[in-house]
């Protein structure tokens, strides 16, 4: 058996069959290493404080007739399976971030952490949806033992589909029905709900207490699952990390454009692939996209471009999520939204590492030329190169302030209209880099999946985080894990945290000296100035 605590140094040992309950002090512990599923028995990895399930399907391999086709119901099994080992990979290329390349389209597969409890005890759930712009990433990447075993819940990952394989629209598979085109992936992350749902009180979790939380492309798939009204009731709570659900035009690189997209712009780019993968007919489209070969698929759409589909009708996502949140017609659950302080200087270290070429002040002038238009002499001079010490930092900053922090600070004035909200920036700005990682050739600050490390075990972020930052971390686990017990994230011995009612309602999260203190998001990503450009 793989033990997960090894691989994370922890030196767990494994058991089986342990019997669950408590002992004579009425104190946890350790439960069984079977657990009953509605689909049949899993075995998996008993270790000192928890236990984890890895590789459990939750649909059937999304395969033949049902590649772009909603997720189908699991072959039932009746010997143990064995959930010591994480399930496949959702098709994708390796990337920056050390994930695997996979061409493996059999990976519908869930994770389970549980700590150790009492008998009968039904903990709080949290259900993690990984980032990774839709095109990269896996659940078991994140090991959650941690977030577990401190914050007392018992936590979800899954795989979902990726890239085009889970979010190609094109309007022959709208034709055979509402829902039926796009969005699989979206509803994989639901159907994975509905098994958390049926099954997780048999792992020690309430299945009325469950929190969807996910970053980046998570955090819009979290987004976007509040806006579903198929999401309904699947949920009670939800935390959005690096995904503003109010953005809509903000993000200046049109390749790789990952955010909820419009029925329209998502037709028209299936459209296109399907003509590159020798599918253009109407008439036999879909079949003959069903058959291509799946490095066929992944070679013609990859880098990314891919998210969620909004307009196509049915009830997995009818309006977008920043519509949604605006006009109040989402999933009326609490929400903590939040974003990291320089969230944009990982897409220029990306983009710089990809080329092989470092913005110039050139560069910079073009890029806000182009994307600015008639604004552009305005937000040069709100941003000059000569208050940074390279273009790259200046665009980091510009983009941190106009793509992210902006649009925080309007998802959390929307959601707070209709929802307790608690709304905060992660502000370590120097946070231990990427053991894989290219080194970038400017300050990076708080980068987005900066925080990631902070709350679960990485194998790509192995640290170690300092005094301070560690100090920081189990405060933002406890935030985290209380919110998700009784949707407010006070209480204990961690500064106040006030529900958002005015930009001056966030919460800095960062390690001593700064420490946790409260900011103005709006001050600090100058927004005034941004309300004044029109594009």
């Amino acid at each position: 058996m793989v033990v997960v605590a090894a691989v994370v140094g922890l030196g767990a040992t494994t058991l089986a069959g342990c019997s669950s309950g408590t002992d004579g002090n009425g104190e946890p512990r350790r439960g069984p290493a079977v657990v009953g599923t509605d689909d049949g028995p899993v075995r998996g990895t008993v270790a000192d404080g928890y236990r984890t399930f890895q590789g459990i399907p939750y649909a059937a391999p999304p395969v033949g007739k049902l590649r772009w086709a909603p997720p189908a119901p699991v072959t039932p099994w009746e010997q143990a399976r064995d959930a010591t080992r994480p399930g496949n990979t959702c098709p994708q290329s390796a990337s920056l971030l050390d994930d695997p390349a996979s061409d493996t389209e059999d990976c519908l597969y869930l994770n389970v952490t549980t700590p150790d409890h009492a008998e009968n005890e039904k903990l709080p759930v949290m259900f993690w949806i990984h980032g990774g712009g839709f095109y990269f990433g896996s659940g078991h990447a994140y090991q959650a033992l941690r977030m577990a075993t401190r914050g007392r819940v018992v936590v979800v990952t899954l795989n979902y589909r990726l890239g085009a394989l889970g979010y190609l629209a094109h309007p022959e598979f709208g034709k055979l029905g509402e829902d039926l085109e796009g969005n699989y992936g979206m509803q994989d992350q639901q159907a994975a709900l509905r098994w958390v749902r049926r099954n997780i009180e048999r792992f020690g979790g309430d299945e009325d207490n469950v929190t969807v939380f996910g970053e980046s492309a998570g955090g819009v798939s979290t987004c976007a699952q509040v806006a579903s009204p198929a999401a309904e009731g699947l949920f009670a709570r939800a935390i959005v990390q690096s995904g503003p659900c109010a953005e809509t035009k903000e993000w200046p690189h049109d390749d790789g454009y990952w955010f909820a997209r419009p029925r329209g712009r998502a037709e028209a780019q299936g459209l296109a692939l399907a003509k590159t993968l020798g599918c253009a007919d109407a008439k036999t489209a879909v079949e003959c996209l069903r058959t291509v070969p799946t490095e066929k698929v992944l070679a013609a759409s990859d880098g990314g471009g891919y998210g969620p589909m909004y307009g196509g009708g049915g009830d997995v996502l009818p309006i977008g999520p920043a519509e949604a949140i605006r006009t109040g017609a989402f999933n009326r659950v609490p929400v903590m939204h939040g974003i990291t302080r320089d969230e944009h200087s990982t897409f220029i270290w990306a983009i710089e590492t990809f080329t092989r070429h470092s913005y110039n002040a050139d560069d910079y002038r073009q890029l806000i030329t182009e994307f600015f238009g008639p604004n552009a002499n305005r937000v040069l001079a709100q941003y000059p190169l000569t208050d940074y010490s390279s273009p790259s930092l200046a665009l980091s900053t510009l983009f941190s302030d106009y793509s992210w922090g902006c649009p925080a600070v309007t998802t959390a004035d929307e959601l707070s209209k209709h929802v307790p909200t608690y709304a905060y920036e992660f502000a370590d700005r120097n946070p231990p880099w990427g053991k894989d990682m290219p080194k970038a050739n400017f300050p990076t600050g708080a980068m987005h999946i900066g925080e990631i490390q902070y709350l679960f075990n990485n194998p790509e972020f192995p640290g170690p985080l300092s005094a301070d930052q560690q100090k920081l971390s189990d405060a933002m686990i406890d935030y985290w894990t209380r919110f998700a017990r009784a949707g407010d994230p006070n209480g204990g011995p961690t500064p106040n945290w006030p529900a958002y009612r005015s930009v001056g309602d966030v919460l800095s999260l960062a390690p001593s000296p700064e420490g946790i203190r409260p900011v103005d998001l709006g001050a600090e990503h100058r927004c005034g100035f941004w309300r004044s450009i029109n594009r």
